[in-house]
């Protein structure tokens, strides 16, 4: 019998289904339509006390309005998306499970399938069906049910990996008469090109990455296709992501799991992305059960979990999205991607989000509690990004987690803050915040050079959290070193004093460090600033380079750096008071193609450097990062 013979009308399965069974149905973009819609709409009285089964649901034909009623029952085992509201009124049970483990409770029958509805692409030559965009555990479902039913839809992509299934796993065949389950893309935001701005430099080359949906991920898709031979393993496929592999920019050369191979459970997006998808080798559609499972995830080096957040309190916790638009963001769906990324060799998570909502409320507090779907975890947290910087918590104390999540808050939502964590006891009691000063604060000042030997040096201005780097930075130097830039034999730097350094009044000071290493986990090795003389046309300038990296020509980059931004405040010329020994730092005035005059009294030079009418170009911009 040819499977056309199999086709029957949607009314027709519904004679062998009987009041209490469990009906399986494909999740999100492949639910079945066309049976769910005629199964609402059904009135034969063997048709109540249904039990719905549904991985993902996206509630688009099974109604708030249908579960009110006594004839089904909805059971999902992620809360996003609209279901959370029916959850929240009790029409919908949620099995809180991780996603890999759903197979489990299905093979012991912990969780009963009496019958299943899956959508399905039109059989091959040999037999054989997709499952299309929605794999996760449909299969093992077929295997448990007594009534298998296939919607055949023809405008379903036929998707590879674990995906065929032979023409003859189904007992009947509906014709579909709907359209998939699409999705229109979000529109742009510049809010979320800032947040993609400052999570780029966070993802390496080579580095294996777990995507979404929504306006974050429609700027990252974006703003990562500069990288090299990235990986996918992401649980939902997104236009967005197919962007980025169509840019070149995603290789999976460097994977241990389904090496060359984009792997994912789900698809969600346009019609042009299904298109994309059909019969499409460099993606592969694989179950819940690899695609969620931690270890798996953690089997490929420099996994990136990068997660769209709702709000963060300013210890690291963390609360998720909750309601329509939420796709891919539950606790346990989130849960399993952080684990594969503690697991992951190099791996780390990223968590971005605005620094206020929509409405102009913040989404950095003082604490999360009361809000749903959140992640205590906060040792699983490794970056926070707002469109005002990123928050780097490794290795950080409660107090120095505050201090930095506090700096990517929106300006004006940092004094308050800043009280509250001192009322918390969180911050020290006398922890200073120059308020007024935050206008002035020169966020432009984003570089990086490549010195001597291949050494990457990173530039920004410093921050109240570099308080810490900054004490271990002058508890590096030696003796002579701290003469040359303390002119006193200074022996220890406690908060007290280091605070008020670090602290800066924009409006008359600059304070550019120099950052070796990777974003986020870089040490500071250099700082440079000047101080406007009262009469706004001179600075004193002053520098300090680790001594591990002096002669690398980090000095008179920095000058020159300095230069550059003085000129641009109107600043006539800079003067520097230097010990007649310090041979080094007069060397990098004279190397700065400026006039340097001096004037000798009592072994110190007294260096005056007037800018005009020398011409200097200054440093080179470069890499935008916050770190």
């Amino acid at each position: 019998m040819g499977w056309r013979e199999m086709l029957v009308p949607a009314d027709a399965v519904f004679e062998w289904i009987r009041p209490g069974m469990s009906v399986f149905l494909s999740t999100g973009a492949a639910e079945p339509r066309t049976l769910v819609k005629h199964l609402m709409k059904a009135h034969s009285a063997k048709l109540q006390d249904l039990e719905l089964i549904q991985i993902v649901s996206f509630a688009d034909a099974i109604s708030l309005k249908n579960l009110q009623s006594q004839k089904f029952r909805l059971k999902t085992f992620f809360s996003g998306w609209v279901a959370d509201e029916s959850i929240t009124a009790g029409h919908v049970d949620l099995i809180p499970c991780y996603l890999s483990r759903i197979s489990e409770l299905l093979e012991k029958r912990k969780v009963r399938v009496d019958i299943v509805f899956v959508q399905i692409t039109p059989p091959d030559k040999d037999g054989y069906c997709s499952l299309g965009v929605s794999v996760d555990v449909a299969r093992l479902a077929m295997e448990q049910a007594n009534l298998v039913v296939g919607e055949i839809n023809t405008r379903v992509p036929r998707t590879l990996g674990d995906t065929f299934v032979q023409i003859s796993a189904f007992d009947m065949l509906v014709q579909s008469d709907e359209p998939p389950v699409y999705f229109e893309r979000w529109p742009d935001e510049p809010v979320y090109d800032l947040i993609a701005a400052n999570i780029e430099p966070l993802i390496e080359d080579q580095s294996c990455i777990a995507f979404s949906m929504g306006p974050l991920f429609e700027s990252l898709g974006r703003a990562l296709t500069g990288k090299r031979h990235l990986g996918v393993h992401s649980p939902f496929f997104s236009d967005a992501l197919m962007d980025l592999v169509k840019s070149g920019a995603v290789t999976n050369r460097y994977k241990e799991l389904f090496r060359r191979k984009s792997i994912t459970s789900y698809a969600c997006g346009t019609a042009e992305l299904f298109q994309w998808l059909d019969q499409n080798p460099a993606v592969e559609f694989q179950p819940v059960d690899k695609v969620f499972d931690p270890l798996s995830i953690g089997r490929n080096p420099r996994f990136v979990a990068i997660i769209s957040a709702r709000s963060a309190d300013i210890t690291g916790r963390i609360a998720l999205h909750t309601g329509l638009g939420n796709v891919a963001s539950g606790p346990a769906e989130v849960l399993a991607f952080l684990n594969g990324a503690q697991i992951s060799e190099g791996g780390y998570t990223v968590f971005g989000l605005p620094s206020r909502s929509r409405q102009g409320m913040a989404n950095i507090t003082t604490s999360i509690e009361g809000l749903k779907n959140r992640v205590d975890f906060r040792e699983a947290v490794d970056y926070v990004v707002t469109e005002f910087g990123v928050a780097s918590l490794k290795g950080l104390t409660l107090r120095e987690r505050a201090q930095a999540l506090i700096e990517i808050a929106h300006p004006d939502d940092r004094v308050g803050l800043i009280a509250a964590a001192k009322r918390e006891a969180i911050l020290y009691r006398d922890q200073i915040y120059l308020a007024e000063s935050i206008r002035y604060f020169p966020s432009q000042i984003n570089e990086c050079h490549q010195f001597k030997g291949g050494v990457e040096i990173r530039f920004r201005p410093i921050r109240p959290s570099d308080e810490e780097e900054m004490r271990r930075l002058f508890y590096r130097f030696s003796d002579e070193s701290v003469y040359y830039r303390y002119f006193s034999s200074l022996k220890a730097m406690p908060h007290t004093r280091m605070q008020t350094y670090v602290n800066v009044d924009w409006s008359d000071v600059m304070s550019i460090v120099g950052v070796a290493g990777k974003p986020g986990l870089g040490i500071i090795v250099a700082e440079a600033r000047y101080l406007v003389n009262p009469d706004g046309r001179q600075a004193e300038i002053a520098f300090v380079v680790d001594e591990a990296y002096q002669s690398l020509g980090i000095s008179t980059y920095l000058f020159k750096l300095l230069v550059r931004l003085a000129r641009e405040r109107g600043i006539k010329g800079f003067w520097a008071d230097v010990l007649a020994s310090n041979a080094a730092m007069m060397k990098v005035f004279h190397k700065g193609g400026l006039p340097v005059l001096t004037d000798m009294e009592d072994g110190v030079y007294h260096v005056t450097i007037p800018f005009d009418p020398v011409n200097d170009k200054g440093g080179a911009p470069c890499l935008s990062v916050n770190s």
